[in-house]
């Protein structure tokens, strides 16, 4: 037995050498990998010489900003080390384009990007700014999905390939309600809230969606349908909002083949692939064999822009994207690290003013607070901050939104949300079907409240509701001073209801219908520097993965694995399992997610 004992933990110990040992072997040759694929595309061999054609894949995510790779074993087997585009990239790389005289034109190669509304809009917004210039812009697909052609529509020239189709479909968005799932593993919420619309805790406790919830998004996406369906008809010869809508809606335009959107005039003429060189060469009227393609990336690297951090006039531009967290990843807002750099920024005399690039569809309460307030001592050193929105900036993200100078959020923006409310998991019944069973000792009855394993009585669940409403009255409070204007009105507005960016204009949560780039010249502007250099903030440091917050929760994700029984996957389980780790109280919006990210028939 004991000589079983001893061979057992011996071959468990050289199991474990030899993994280690092949997962170095592996992680070097990876890095090897990577560092070579960096130093190529660090080094790109182009140059952009006269008459060159900046190329624009539409493919894959389109991030807000670049941020550190976050790396972890299973992404680097896969092979998965690719670094998404990014629209601050894109459109700093357009606008160089635009200006620079050895461009000629822009071709865009669209292969199914995924990106939420109000990035498709701003980076269409810039492909049409480029075109002022009277340079040629030419879009080209096999196929186009949604996102796609929302941004090729604004092209000179709108090619596809004949066997290809144009995926126009409308907007629309499917959320998971969730109750029937945590019902079978024994896990209950129970909820406080403030606002009618806030619809963010829905999906924990019901199976269906509610009246209020359901109208809230009719709205919205009624408006940004509007906004897209005018857009593409604007651009198109020949096309008609109605027309469109006849399309989608009567003929099944994505399910049609090529021809029938050439008739129909969302795109140009067909072409294979193979052929768009001799294309693009007869439109530019050059040789072919001459033909310069260059990447965003190099004219990128010809931009000061966002990295002007020596300048003495600097306007600063603070990304705050992602969900607002206590610690969190690359891609959150930590307000631990975010706070620091407002008040580091708001003691350099270098720094005149200040936009906040907010893209968050909230989160949590404290972390939110503390944000805003870093916020107001910024402005108490008399200088000037405007908020620049990107596709979310609601609830959380609002909070630390509403007290700036001057408001700015894209025609597709969602914003809004002023609401709290409290989401405390019970699983004292999963407890049970594990075969656990909590005892509790204290000298308090509160002393061990809230407690995951054991259900608030109602004492507790009215003082919980308190310190809600005292959070959303913390919330209107801070509206109606930033925004100027009673609180009686903001709590009209709130009720948790998420808004448009054109209707938040109209109620006046928002000044501008602008861009980055418009916030950044008025933020200048108040300042009253006409020389000045913007510099982008956190700065952006290289990190290595770190693969231990995987594998803290490990034990916990197998038990509630087996409470399954193998009836939901893992990545349910992965779900599930964040959930429960989640902060209580929160100033979150609804999920609401856009994205055009399907691939066309």
């Amino acid at each position: 037995m004991l000589k079983k004992f001893f061979m057992n933990m011996l071959s468990s110990f050289v199991g474990a050498w030899l993994a280690l040992v092949l997962f170095g072997v592996v992680a070097t040759l990876v890095c090897i990998g990577i560092v070579a694929k960096l130093g190529v595309s660090g080094a790109e061999s182009k140059s952009v010489s006269k008459g060159s054609i900046l190329t624009i894949e539409l493919s894959g995510p389109i991030e807000e900003r670049e941020t550190p790779l976050d790396f972890d074993y299973f992404s680097m087997l896969r092979g998965d080390i690719s670094r998404p585009q990014t629209l601050s990239g894109l459109v700093k790389a357009i606008g160089e384009a635009k200006n620079n005289k050895n461009i000629d034109a822009i071709y865009l190669k669209c292969k199914g990007v995924s990106a939420s509304l109000a990035t498709l809009n701003r980076l269409r917004d810039a492909v049409a700014e480029f075109r002022k210039s009277g340079k040629k812009v030419i879009a080209y697909g096999d196929s186009y999905g949604m996102g796609d052609y929302y941004v090729a529509s604004v092209a000179d020239d709108v090619y596809l390939n004949p066997g290809g189709s144009v995926a126009i479909q409308g907007i629309g968005s499917s959320s998971m309600y969730l109750k029937g799932l945590f019902d079978k593993i024994g896990v209950s919420y129970q909820v406080v809230k403030v606002g009618t619309f806030k619809s963010a805790v829905e999906p924990f406790i019901m199976n269906e969606m509610s009246e209020p919830a359901r109208a809230q998004l009719d709205t919205l996406y009624g408006y940004m349908w509007d906004v897209v369906r005018s857009g593409i008809a604007d651009s198109r010869k020949n096309v008609t909002a109605a027309g469109i809508d006849s399309l989608v809606g009567r003929d099944f335009i994505f399910l049609e083949p090529a021809i029938t959107s050439l008739k129909a005039g969302l795109v140009d003429k067909m072409y294979y692939e193979r052929s768009m060189d001799s294309v693009i060469a007869k439109t530019l009227g050059k040789d072919k064999e001459k033909l310069n393609f260059v990447s965003p990336s190099l004219l990128v690297g010809q931009s000061d822009w966002g990295s002007e951090y020596s300048s003495k006039n600097q306007v600063a531009v603070v990304y705050a994207t992602g969900e607002i967290v206590d610690g969190g990843s690359s891609s959150t807002i930590n307000y631990e690290k975010l706070v620091p750099v407002i008040t580091d920024l708001a003691d350099n005399d270098k720094v005149k003013g200040m936009v906040l690039r907010v893209n968050s569809p909230g989160g949590a309460v404290f972390g939110s607070e503390q944000i805003g307030e870093a916020l107001d001592y910024f402005q108490s050193k008399g200088k000037t901050l405007a908020v620049s929105m990107g596709d979310y900036a609601a609830s959380g993200g609002y909070w630390i939104s509403c007290c700036a100078d001057r408001i700015f959020a894209d025609p597709l923006t969602i914003t809004g949300s002023i609401g709290i409310f409290g989401l405390i998991p019970n699983a004292s019944e999963l407890a049970g079907k594990l075969g656990v069973h909590p005892q509790f000792v204290s000298t308090n009855p509160h002393a061990q409240f809230p407690s995951l394993w054991k259900p608030m009585n109602e004492t507790q669940l009215a003082a919980m509701q308190k310190m809600v409403e005292r959070g959303y009255d913390k919330f209107v409070a801070r509206v109606a001073k930033g925004r100027k204007m009673p609180e009686s009105k903001v709590r009209v507005i709130g009720e948790g209801r998420v808004w448009s960016a054109k209707k938040a204009m109209e109620i006046g949560l928002v000044d501008s219908l602008g861009s980055l780039e418009d916030a950044v010249k008025w933020v200048a502007g108040k300042a009253g520097i006409s020389d000045y250099g913007v510099a982008a903030y956190p700065t952006i440091e290289s990190t290595m993965w770190d693969m231990i917050p995987e594998l803290e929760n490990m034990k916990a994700s197998e038990a509630l694995e087996a409470a399954l029984s193998g009836d939901y996957d893992k990545l349910m389980v992965k779900f599930a399992m964040s959930v429960l780790r989640q902060k209580p109280v929160q100033a979150r919006m609804p999920m609401i997610d856009v994205r055009f990210s399907d691939s066309p028939l």
